[in-house]
This record gives C-alpha cells, sequence and structure tokens, in this order.
C-alpha cells in the first residue's frame, strides 16, 4: 500500500499576533503621515500610496510570525525591498526587522542559522555595492551600519535568545531528570531497608515463634511426658518468647525513631554465643551438635552476624523439617574467611514430631546475607543430609560495616 502523504500545514494565527499587525499598521500610518521614511533624491518622486501598498503587505505577514515564520518573511521581503528601492521608511524597517527575528527564534535551527548567514551576506553586499556607487569608504560604512542593525541583529538576537531558552530548557530537563533519581534512589532506599527488616523479623522473630510452635505443638501432642521433659519444654517456649518479645520491642522502637522515640539497643550476637544456641536446639528425636575449628579473629560484627543468623535459621529448619537424628554445626575459621557449615537430617516420611510450612524466604535471607559481604552461599541435599554451607570473606571492610548498620 502507498504511504499515505501527510496533510498539508495549514497556516494559522494568534488573537495577539492579529492585534500586533494592527498596531503595526497603525503606527506606520503614523510614520507615513509624518514623512517618517527616506529619499533617494531631493524631490519626491514615489507617491505615497506606493509607500502605503508596501506598508499593507509587510503588516499582512505579521499575524504568521510565529506559526509559519519563513512563509512570513518569504513573504514579507519583496515589500520590503520595494520600500527600499523607493526609499527606506522607518516604519517598514521595524516590521521587517520583526519579521527577521520570528523567523531567527520561531523557525528551526539549521534555518535560522542559514538566514544569519544570508542576512550577513545581503549587508556585506549592499557595503560593497553602496561603496563602488559613492565611491566613498564612509558611504559604504555607514551603509553596512545601518543594514547591520536592521537585518543581522534581529536575526542574531534571536538566535541569542533562542540559545538562552535551549539552555534553560536543557537545565530544566537535568533538574527534573535529577528529582526522578533522587526519587528512584528513594525508592531504593526504601526498598533495601523493608528487605533488611524483613530478614531480620524472619531471621530473628520467625525462629522464636517457630521453635514456640514446635515445643507446644509438642506437649500437646505427647501426653505421657514426664516431668523433667516438661520442665525442658516450657523452658524453651518461655525463653523463646521473652526473646521474641524483646526483639519485637527493638524493631518497633526502630521503626518510631522517625518520631523521636528512642529505641533499645541493638541485638549484635556473637559467634561466641554459638554454643548456647546449638545448646538450646532440639527435639525429642533431634539433637544438635557444634565443632568449632580454628583460632577467633577479632572479626567485624557484620561478619559475625551473618555467620550467627546462617546458624540460627538452618536449626530453625532442621526443626521445622528435619528428620530424626543429630544437626551438626561446623564454625571453621580460616586465614581469609570464616566457613559456616550445618548438617542436618533429611525430612522423613515417618517423623512423628509437628511440622510447619515454610515459604523458602529462610534460604533466600541467608544467600542475600553472604551476598551483602561478597561471600559464597550453598543449600542442598548431600547424600542422605541437607547441607548448608556459607563463606564469608574477613577482609569486607566498607561492605561489611554498612550491612551491619
Amino acid at each position: 500500500m502507498p504511504t499515505p502523504r501527510p496533510a498539508p500545514r495549514r497556516l494559522r494565527t494568534t488573537r495577539q499576533d492579529l492585534l500586533f499587525a494592527a498596531a503595526a499598521l497603525a503606527g506606520g500610518v503614523l510614520l507615513l503621515a509624518s514623512h517618517g521614511y527616506a529619499r533617494w533624491t531631493a524631490e519626491e518622486a514615489v507617491p505615497l500610496g506606493w509607500r502605503f501598498v508596501a506598508l499593507l503587505g509587510l503588516c499582512a505577514a505579521v499575524p504568521f510570525r510565529r506559526t509559519a515564520p519563513l512563509i512570513a518573511l518569504a513573504f514579507a521581503t519583496p515589500f520590503n525591498l520595494a520600500d527600499v528601492a523607493m526609499g527606506p521608511s522607518f516604519a517598514t524597517a521595524i516590521i521587517y526587522g520583526d519579521a527577521l527575528y520570528a523567523a531567527g527564534l520561531y523557525a528551526r535551527r539549521p534555518a535560522a542559522e542559514w538566514l544569519l548567514g544570508a542576512t550577513a551576506a545581503t549587508t556585506l553586499a549592499s557595503m560593497t555595492v553602496v561603496g563602488i556607487a559613492l565611491g566613498t569608504v564612509s558611504g559604504a560604512v555607514i551603509t553596512g551600519a545601518v543594514a547591520g542593525v536592521t537585518w543581522v541583529g534581529p536575526v542574531l538576537t534571536a538566535m541569542l535568545l533562542r540559545e538562552h531558552r535551549e539552555r534553560a530548557r536543557a537545565e530544566r530537563a537535568r533538574a527534573e531528570q535529577a528529582v526522578r533519581m533522587a526519587e528512584l534512589d528513594r525508592r531504593g532506599a526504601v526498598t533495601a531497608e523493608r528487605a533488611r527488616m524483613a530478614r531480620e523479623l524472619h531471621d530473628v522473630i520467625a525462629n522464636h515463634l517457630s521453635a514456640v510452635a514446635l515445643h507446644s505443638s509438642a506437649v500437646l501432642k505427647v501426653r505421657d511426658l514426664d516431668r523433667e521433659d516438661l520442665d525442658r519444654a516450657m523452658e524453651v517456649i518461655r525463653e523463646n518468647s521473652v526473646r521474641g518479645l524483646a526483639e519485637m520491642r527493638r524493631m518497633i522502637g526502630l521503626l518510631r525513631e522517625g518520631d523521636g522515640a528512642v529505641p533499645g539497643p541493638a541485638a549484635s550476637p556473637r559467634l561466641a554465643e554459638l554454643g548456647l544456641l546449638v545448646g538450646r536446639t532440639g527435639r525429642s528425636d533431634l539433637s544438635a551438635v557444634l565443632t568449632v575449628t580454628g583460632e577467633p579473629p577479632d572479626l567485624p560484627a557484620a561478619v559475625e552476624l551473618a555467620a550467627y543468623r546462617i546458624v540460627q535459621e538452618s536449626l530453625t529448619n532442621a526443626l521445622k523439617h528435619g528428620g530424626p537424628g543429630r544437626a551438626e554445626v561446623l564454625l571453621a575459621y580460616r586465614s581469609r574467611d570464616v566457613l559456616v557449615e550445618v548438617f542436618s537430617p533429611m525430612p522423613g516420611g515417618d517423623r512423628a514430631g509437628p511440622r510447619l510450612p515454610g515459604s523458602g524466604s529462610g534460604l533466600v535471607g541467608m544467600r542475600e546475607r553472604a551476598a551483602m559481604l561478597d561471600g559464597a552461599f550453598a543449600a542442598g541435599p548431600d547424600g542422605d543430609r541437607w547441607r548448608v554451607r556459607a563463606e564469608l570473606p574477613v577482609g569486607t571492610g566498607g561492605r561489611a560495616r554498612e550491612a551491619g548498620s
């Protein structure tokens, strides 16, 4: 199918330009009546009516100075040349200068640049012709000055104003882009803060509640528990309830920090407390053991927090999903990193303990903690056991401090 041709451009005008044309016509008539024009000879040989026709032609192009500036300039140019031939008048010089100014400002930039060169060339040509005709340098200089002010000046002024507008438009666009980038940064910061809080809520609050749910379910299900087992289960329930409540209060204090509330001290568990964590982990058919190798160095707080949370989440997953047996926690202090490995029994089909559903966010949180420290993380089956392995570099510097904040 042939490509449809674009609709022809219709000449439009504005009320402001119509009023401007009427004012130009009235002022031009007043100036012509006051003999505001020059004569090439001592005696007036051109009837005043012809000058009025040239003025009328120039004023007819004024309404289209903005919507069709090049067409308006092309229409006004013959009338201006006719007026110059009869003897230039003050009114037509002003009106034609405005037509040049409008073309330089509202036309496309290549056309405006071409117009500037054309007016400059015409001015030089006029200087040359007048200088040769009169045989004097002063006549050529005066002609060049008048032509430059009348023809080159308006176009040059329009180009300067055009440059200023484009620069202002670019600055405005740059400012709007900066505002959009600041908004994106703000949203990114909010998203990162939400993700951090989600990790803390899952790794701390959810783990305590999971322990409470597991042990309370065991107490309710096994009716013939002896007093010692019952007391041990209730101690675990009470301890996790108290710890979970304290962590919840701390998180609420952090959320209300902007309202002037004073948050509680930040929870910063240390790897030295892993023995207590592993000792509190267990079911009637599942126990946990900790093995530590290497000499503990002075670790960044972020590394200790990430390692502790990974072990905590791994043991919680073992309690929720693991089969009967023993969970093994390996903590190895190495020269460049800290190695954390947790082995837990795979889920068994005949396990008679309570099992809680999981959403998979625990693995996501552990992977994010390792990634924030430029570490490595892997989780998956290892024979008949489930293995979680994390390698956390100890020399992460700024990244570690940022993650720990």
